[in-house]
Order: structure tokens, then C-alpha cells, then sequence
């Protein structure tokens, strides 16, 4: 039934590239502060972390995040899986473990069959099913574009929550997954990306960031969190601006999906790019190639962990993550605070 059906011609975004950019985010929420007025929540919005935590009082906190958007890819199951994976991640990148999830759903019933919204589910209810969660219930609507994302509940030991503002000087950053999704994306809807090369975006996409829920315990990962639709840049900005640092990137050292400068040598990046340099770009130092930001500011849709490490504990870090299946090198480093938030190193 849907063989011949291409959700992207649906939406007028894709993935996390249809988050609303930083700068008119900042304008939307700047008078919202919750944690002034109750004591018991441990994170809010101040730092536009990945998730909202509450102190349980028991040694243990309650993760609460949501996560939806619009089809960036056309097959409805690889869709549903997607999002899901990427609003479970919200949980991992705060060193926490999911218990269960509730579906968001809108649907333009006019214009697609309920089989193929059964068939986003089914994708949504994989994801929960590889992260061990249930997939509890949910709330669905009429919309005009096709809508899907969980809202998830998780839980972590409080000495074991991870933060993107808590990073110290000297820490060495680290990339879980290569950034590239957002131009492949657009390859995608614009029909010029090869089987082979979209394929490769969708299964990392699908693949979950479990590690995250590893990394609580260890004291030396300094500040978590993971990069979606502000681009590797823009979540980069609020972990320097959140803990009082600038950062260098190593560029050549940054995992790039394959053939990524081939898609951008055909002008082939997602509008989310342009507007995430509006809001962000003055932020990066001169010595940036036009290629370089188009990449630092590619949205990624269910995208890596950003992670800071103490210094001296690089060798030890980088053997536990070989023990889980990650061959990592650093892609830049923390420190002092300096006139822009980021230089290339």
C-alpha cells in the first residue's frame, strides 16, 4: 500500500531540521525559568538541555522528554523508527535509562490512509522494543502534515546525571555517530541520493544511543548531550556557553557520513542549515570554511553524543568505548573562555 507513497512530499521540513532555530527559540522562552519556582526540579529549560529531570528524593531522578517531527525519509516504518529512536536518545544523553514511552501522532487523514500511520507506529513500537520499553499509549490528531515522535519517561541516579553544561576546562570532545544526515536527507527529497549512501543515513538514524545510559556512572564524562537539529556547532555553543568555555574542533578529525562533499558540491543542504548560521554563526571563529560551517551546522536528525572528558582519563574513556563498539578519537577540546565559542584547532 505504501510503495508508491513518498511521506517527505508531505512535509514542508525533515527530521530535526524542522526544530525552530535557536535564535527565535531563545525569543519564545526567554521569560520561562521553572526551576525558580520548584526546588525539587534538578534541570529545565535554562540551558535547553535534552531533558527535564526531577529529584525524586530517593537518590534518584525522573527524566521526562519529548520528540517529534515531520517525515525525513518516505518509507512510513523507517520513519516511525526514527523518530522514536531519536526521542529515546533525549534519555541517554542525561546518563539515564527509558522505562516507557507515549506515541504523538498527526496525520493528515485526507490525504494518507491509517495503514500507513499503522505502519509509523509499527516502526515507533521497534524502537521501544530494541530500548527494552514499552510503548504505552498516546494521543493522535488531524493535522496537515504527518506528525510522529514519543514522549518518553526515564529514570537516573542522581550522582549519575549528565548534563551539557557541566563541562570543565581541558575536556576532550567525542563523537558517537558522523554528521552528514540533514545533506543526505536532502538528497533524498530532491531524488539525487544513491540507495547505497541513504541507506547508510537510515540505519544510523536507527540505531539507538544507548551508550549515553553507560556513561552515568563514570565521574570523568564531564557533560553529555546529543546532536540533532541545531547541528554539531549549535549543541557545541550551549555546552561552551553553558559551562563558561570555548571549544576547538579539529575539523579533519570530525566522522562524515560518505560522500558528503560530493552532495555539497550540488548546493545540497537542508534549509535548517542556513538558519541555524543565522543564529549561531557569529559565534564561530573566521577561520571556518563556507564548508566547513555547512557542515558544523548540518541538522542532524537522531545524531551522535557529544561527549566531554577529562583530560587525563582519554585513554581509559577510549578503551571503555572500544569495549562497547566505539572506535572514537578526539574531535576537539574545551577551553578558556574566549571572544567566540568555537575556533578550529
Amino acid at each position: 500500500m505504501s510503495e508508491n507513497i513518498k511521506l517527505t512530499s508531505f512535509s514542508h521540513g525533515a527530521g530535526c531540521g524542522c526544530k525552530i532555530s535557536p535564535q527565535i527559540l531563545d525569543k519564545i522562552l526567554k521569560s520561562d525559568k521553572p526551576k525558580a519556582n520548584h526546588p525539587l526540579l534538578l534541570v529545565g529549560n535554562e540551558s535547553r538541555d535534552d531533558a527535564a529531570v526531577f529529584d525524586w528524593q530517593n537518590g534518584e531522578a525522573v527524566i521526562s522528554t519529548t520528540d517529534f517531527f515531520m517525515p525525513i525519509v518516505d518509507d512510513p516504518f523507517d520513519f516511525g523508527k526514527i523518530a522514536a529512536t531519536n526521542a529515546i536518545s533525549d534519555i541517554y544523553a542525561m546518563g539515564g535509562s527509558p522505562l516507557l514511552a507515549i506515541a504523538i501522532l498527526g496525520w493528515p487523514i485526507d490525504k494518507l490512509a491509517p495503514e500507513i500511520a499503522a505502519q509509523v507506529l509499527e516502526g515507533g513500537r521497534a524502537a521501544c522494543a530494541e530500548a527494552g520499553i514499552p510503548l504505552a499509549g498516546g494521543h493522535s490528531i488531524d493535522s496537515p502534515e504527518p506528525i510522529f515522535g514519543l514522549a518518553v519517561t526515564g529514570k537516573v541516579r542522581k550522582e549519575h546525571l549528565k548534563q551539557n553544561d557541566s563541562a570543565t576546562k581541558g575536556c576532550m570532545l567525542y563523537l558517537t555517530k558522523p554528521l552528514g544526515v540533514g545533506i543526505l536527507s536532502t538528497g533524498q527529497k530532491r531524488g539525487i541520493v544513491s540507495p547505497g549512501d541513504l541507506g547508510r543515513a537510515v540505519k544510523q538514524m536507527s540505531t539507538l544511543n544507548n551508550f549515553g545510559e553507560k556513561l552515568g556512572p563514570l565521574s570523568y564524562v564531564k557533560s553529555l548531550t546529543d546532536v540533532t537539529g541545531f547541528g554539531l556547532f549549535g549543541h557545541l555553543v550551549e555546552m561552551a556557553d553553558g559551562s563558561g568555555l570555548s571549544a576547538k574542533i579539529a575539523f579533519e578529525n570530525l566522522p562524515l557520513l560518505p560522500n558528503i562533499d560530493h552532495y555539497l558540491d550540488l548546493n545540497c543542504f537542508p534549509g535548517g542549515t542556513a538558519r541555524n548560521l543565522a543564529s549561531y554563526g557569529d559565534r564561530l571563529s573566521e577561520e571556518f570554511s563556507e564548508r566547513q560551517r555547512y557542515i558544523g551546522a548540518d541538522p542532524q536528525t537522531s545524531g551522535g553524543l557529544l561527549i566531554a572528558v577529562e583530560a587525563e582519563h582519554t585513554a581509559e574513556f577510549e578503551a571503555f568505548a572500544k569495549e562497547n563498539g566505539f572506535d572514537l578519537s578526539p574531535i576537539g577540546e574545551l577551553t578558556e573562555p574566549q571572544e567566540k565559542a568555537i575556533y578550529l584547532s
